[in-house]
């Protein structure tokens, strides 16, 4: 993995989708992501993956959840560096 990104996840959200960049509780920044699926039985992180991996236009197995797999702070790993993940993700 040659980044990660920070997330922050809401669940069962009447409009899922990929947010904008906030200012996480330490002060970094995290993307804000909507998911319609609950956070049950990985359903959720399930979500998360294929929804980053759509907007990142990458497979899958390339984009993993390296922490806070039972958190709605997440860490994601991606092969990609910081500025081409951010620049997939504004388009």
């Amino acid at each position: 993995m040659k980044s990660q990104i920070a997330i922050r996840v809401t669940t069962r959200s009447a409009r899922p989708g990929i947010g904008g960049w906030r200012p996480g509780a330490d002060g970094r920044e995290e993307l804000e992501v909507r998911v319609a699926e609950p956070p049950a039985d990985g359903a959720a992180n399930a979500a998360v993956i294929a929804m980053l991996a759509k907007a990142l236009r990458l497979p899958r197995g390339d984009v993993r959840i390296v922490s806070g797999e039972a958190s709605r702070h997440k860490r994601i790993g991606l092969p990609l560096d910081d500025a081409e993940a951010r620049n997939r993700l504004s388009r």
